[in-house]
């Protein structure tokens, strides 16, 4: 296996190039998924029926504290990268092992949200908006779910190998995937909670 040392270590063999390459393009289709449940959200949001309306079951603090942790692991995910460009690898994974948590507290303050809705009616049954909400924004957690556990994988693989081409990239393309999930979320913050309060 050639190694490009002019290269960052997550790029320095082909393989690793293509791999990332790969990961875009899947992630094409991740912006094609959530478009269609964005689409059908859009569609939907104003069909209520006898069921609860956006502004009566959006509740603030929730998103606040979902969007605040959940941008700020974006945050720490990238100083997880730098370290790992420095060869920083014991930081690397305290940024790392920060984003997982960061997440697991978004997965939290989302059921809560998600008992909420519940309580007051709000179910896949109640109308075409809720059914559209829920399905949309458990598509969502359910990305972050996967994210939660393929992190801890990516720390173990580091921590029992250590930093090498492989592994990082491996980390670099769970960074990708964990930035893409903080983009969504700020379209879900954006355009369903924050229009749905107004």
């Amino acid at each position: 296996m050639k190694i490009d040392h002019s290269q960052p270590l997550e790029y320095s063999t082909h393989q690793n190039q293509l791999n990332i390459l790969g990961f875009w393009i899947f992630l094409g289709a991740e912006i094609m998924l959530f478009g269609t449940l964005f689409m059908g959200y859009f569609t939907l949001e104003g069909r209520t029926g006898a069921g609860p309306t956006p502004a009566q079951i959006f509740e603030i603090t929730p998103v606040l504290i979902e969007t605040f942790v959940l941008l700020t692991s974006s945050f720490t995910i990238g100083l997880g990268i730098h370290a790992m460009r420095l060869g920083r690898k014991n930081a690397m994974l305290s940024f790392f092992a920060i984003t997982l948590l960061l997440g697991l507290v978004f997965l939290g303050v989302e059921i809560y949200e998600f008992m909420h809705y519940y309580h007051v009616g709000a179910t896949y049954q109640t109308s075409a908006f809720t059914a559209a909400l829920l399905t949309t924004l458990g598509t969502h957690g359910a990305h972050v779910t996967l994210g939660l556990f393929w992190g801890l994988f990516i720390i173990l693989q580091v921590k029992k190998r250590g930093l090498t081409p492989q592994t990082a990239n491996k980390s670099f393309i769970f960074s990708l995937y964990w930035h893409f999930l903080d983009v969504v979320w700020i379209f879900i913050f954006s355009f369903i909670y924050l229009k749905g309060m107004m």
